[in-house]
């Protein structure tokens, strides 16, 4: 059974610590009820629904997964998968994980369902959004914006909703994330016909439509986020250069031969990347604890007389 374990891929579990800013923004903005065993079981279901999408996304790769240069030695392309021991480790998966999400909340479990569903729509035929080129992108960073959800769900009590600029600049992150991956992959191939064959959709992307998607998506999630920062607190604009620089960061990263954008659950291996985010955590943590009356100026309606 080790096969199938390994299509499970735990060691992506850590992902799931995307909910964590959806906790932060439940913090900030509202009343929480927080509690170690809903926090516990939310990201165990979190995990559990992830699992049960890995496990479908690489069982029905298998026949793309092969023309990857290091994807090809994935356990479902090496090895003969029983479809039937596939179907049943996905359905334990998604009854387990719906089932401890619903032991949070009804509000947590609907986000945990949406997850569950963006994984059917995304790997499985007639839709199968992977294929499509631009939507592929769209669809899989929508489950960043679900996450986010899913954390706000675990401490906050009732629909309340995040504010929508923080939930888009989520999603576009996401996807800004996702395509850069896409980049990655692209460039390492180096061979536009032997990357159809990998990805459908990068029959219709090229270096060059990847970069400018991604700078697209970028812009979008600078913005959005931006408005959520500044409405909320206004100190915390002087964050924003530091968070247009993780983003350049990221960019650069794209650029190495192998880059580990390729895959993000690897990240922890770049120690520049890693010190980079913690002294931004440590700089937002200061900028939510002092204030700058002087900053007041960019919120007036007044104008600035000489």
């Amino acid at each position: 059974m080790k096969k199938y374990f390994k299509i499970m891929r735990l060691d992506h579990w850590i992902k799931q610590f995307f909910i964590v800013p959806g906790i932060v923004c439940a913090f900030l903005l509202t009343k929480i009820n927080f509690s170690i065993e809903n926090l516990l079981a939310g990201f165990f279901a979190t995990c559990l629904i992830a699992s049960a999408n890995y496990v479908i996304n690489e069982y029905l790769d298998a026949e793309f997964d092969k023309h990857h240069p290091t994807k090809k030695f994935r356990a479902a392309v090496k090895e003969t998968m029983n479809g039937k021991i596939i179907f049943l480790l996905w359905l334990a998966l998604t009854i387990v994980g719906l089932s401890i999400a619903a032991l949070v909340n009804s509000y947590f479990l609907a986000m945990a369902t949406w997850l569950w569903l963006m994984g059917i729509f995304y790997n499985v035929k007639p839709i199968r959004t992977k294929d499509l080129a631009y939507l592929d992108v769209l669809t899989e960073s929508v489950n960043n914006m679900i996450r986010l959800l899913m954390g706000w769900f675990i401490v906050v009590e009732g629909f309340i909703l995040p504010p929508s600029s923080i939930v888009l600049g989520y999603w576009m992150l996401g996807a800004f994330l996702m395509a850069i991956k896409r980049y990655a992959e692209y460039r390492m191939i180096n061979n536009p016909e032997l990357a159809a064959a990998y990805r459908k959709s990068f029959a219709h992307y090229s270096e060059s439509s990847l970069l400018i998607s991604a700078f697209f998506y970028a812009m979008c999630s600078v913005f959005f986020i931006g408005v959520f920062l500044v409405k909320y607190r206004i100190e915390l604009v002087l964050f924003m250069p530091l968070l247009i620089g993780l983003y350049c960061y990221y960019f650069w990263l794209s650029f190495k031969k192998d880059s580990a954008v390729q895959k993000p659950e690897k990240l922890y291996h770049e120690r520049g990347l890693m010190i980079y985010c913690l002294l931004s955590i440590i700089f937002f943590a200061v900028l939510m604890t002092i204030d700058i009356p002087a900053l007041k100026i960019f919120t007036t309606n007044e104008l600035i007389h000489l």
